[in-house]
């Protein structure tokens, strides 16, 4: 019997159709995609970190209010139990006014009253490290002659009367301005930061969907419990800080003890560098008014003070403050 033909359909390949809206779905318009998402969102990132460069007037002083707000607002949490909402506000913002302005009459004060003796023994110090420059550069065979040493306070005399001084200090009053101007902002800021920082913060996650607005309070609640814990520490131990070294300055009879032992306190917020330069800065004062063996003492104390802090002090605190 004989095989029965069968008719067999080909069917020929279709030719490829491009379409404008195809060119974006394959891999490489995805990528295309994908990277003018990425420059769109870099260029908004960078006009809004040049705008923000450009009002550091205004936002420096709101970051600052912001960090002591969620310092103070314990204390704030603390007496709405006992008044309302205003008075507590008001009874927080001006203690906290009185406490720091009266650090400030004190530290101007100090300086007032131990002007005369620094200068004395800076002239001093600075007569006894010269000698000592002198002698150790007679021994490496370097003469310096009291012709080149006029010759330098000379440079420095033509500097202060010319008119390049005279720009800087026009540029130092325009600073001093500015400084002036955020100091009122963050007191504003700070105020209105404690009076209504709550609802300003409810104000900015109204905006967000429904169903994340727990998340975000929740968030915001434990965000300012550990910056503020964080800042509360960090002033405990800047605290232990400036108190153990303004001891030794006392102790070693220093002159600006207080005043330095408050650069301590203040150096103790710059992570990493600022109580290293804050006790460079007091070896520095001993070194010229007292001389090179009360700065060495100067420089053990401080070394030992921080390292106290930093090995025992600093964990303990810590781990109260953030409860860990």
């Amino acid at each position: 019997m004989a095989d029965t033909p069968t008719d067999v359909t080909v069917n020929a390949p279709r030719r490829p159709t491009f379409t404008v809206a195809g060119l974006w779905t394959d891999v490489l318009g995805r990528l295309g995609v994908r990277a003018l998402q990425l420059l769109l969102v870099g260029a908004v990132a960078g006009l809004l970190i040049f705008a923000l460069l450009r009002l550091t007037v205004v936002v420096i002083p709101a970051l600052i209010a912001i960090i002591l707000a969620c310092a103070l607002w314990p204390l704030v949490r603390l007496t709405r139990r006992v008044m309302p909402k205003m008075l507590a506000a008001w009874t927080v913002f001006l203690g906290s006014l009185l406490v720091l302005g009266g650090v400030g009459t004190a530290l101007v004060f100090s300086v007032i009253n131990e002007w005369s003796t620094l200068v004395d023994q800076a002239v001093q110090g600075f007569n006894e490290l010269r000698q000592v420059a002198e002698d150790i550069m007679s021994t490496m065979g370097i003469t310096i002659d009291q012709q080149q040493i006029d010759g330098a306070i000379d440079t420095v005399t033509s500097f202060l009367t010319s008119s390049q001084f005279g720009t800087g200090a026009a540029m130092t009053l325009s600073a001093a301005g500015s400084f002036i101007t955020g100091l009122v902002l963050l007191l504003v800021m700070l105020f209105f930061f404690l009076k209504d920082g709550d609802r300003i913060w409810a104000f900015f996650i109204s905006w967000t969907p429904l169903h994340f607005r727990d998340n975000w309070i929740a968030s915001g609640d434990k965000a300012m419990q550990t910056f503020g814990g964080y800042i509360r520490g960090t002033a405990i131990i800047a605290a232990v800080d400036a108190v153990g070294i303004t001891i030794a300055l006392l102790v070693l009879q220093v002159p600006l003890a207080l005043p330095l032992g408050v650069v301590v306190f203040l150096g103790g917020f710059i992570p990493i560098v600022g109580a290293t330069i804050a006790g460079a800065l007091a070896t520095l004062v001993a070194l010229v008014a007292n001389g090179p063996i009360v700065a060495v003492i100067v420089l053990a104390a401080v070394i030992l003070v921080q390292q106290l802090e930093s090995n025992f002090l600093q964990p303990v605190v810590m781990a109260q403050t953030l409860h860990l």
